[in-house]
């Protein structure tokens, strides 16, 4: 799901990010809390760099738990599953495929990277869980797992409040 972001939600984002954020299109997720926490950003920066992480996850308590499950070591073992898991491996692929067109719908790149090291590697579990939201179960089996295990950020509360004056 995506939905135009309001001038309001770039100010939560910038906040979140704690800088502006950049070739910003949408919020792609939002937390149980309202915010957004995941958003999709274009193809390209505005200056025309290549940005091939379409989606990106922005709040800075769901960033800290993906964070605490790569220090944890997840990212090797769920590697180590695509070798010996042909569902895993195959879930893994179309995700990638599906993250590849939804990507060049917005316009094409020169590379066929995408985020989170897919369709080979388990590099980013940041990227792979912006996606598994921004989609929905189901569509990312990597990114599901990380989702799953973050437990819930939003449980005390929006993370960017207010400014004030």
């Amino acid at each position: 799901m995506t939905d135009e972001i309001t001038p309001e939600e770039r100010e939560v984002v910038a906040r979140q990010l704690g800088r502006p954020p950049r070739a910003l299109r949408a919020v792609a997720h939002r937390c149980p809390c309202g915010q957004p926490d995941v958003v999709q950003t274009s193809p390209r920066l505005e200056d025309g760099t290549p940005f091939p992480t379409l989606y990106y996850l922005t709040c800075p308590r769901a960033s800290a738990a993906a964070s605490r499950l790569e220090s944890a070591g997840r990212m090797r073992e769920w590697q180590a599953h695509l070798g010996i898991d042909p569902e895993l491996a195959a879930g893994y692929r179309a995700a990638h495929e599906a993250y590849l067109a939804e990507r060049d719908a917005l316009g094409e790149l020169p590379t066929r990277n995408t985020a989170g090291g897919m369709p080979d590697r388990v590099k980013c579990l940041h990227a792979l869980a912006a996606h598994a939201l921004a989609a929905g179960p189901g569509v990312n089996p990597v990114g599901d797992r990380a989702v799953a295990e973050m437990g819930e950020w939003w449980a005390n509360g929006p993370c960017a409040q207010e400014e004030r004056s």
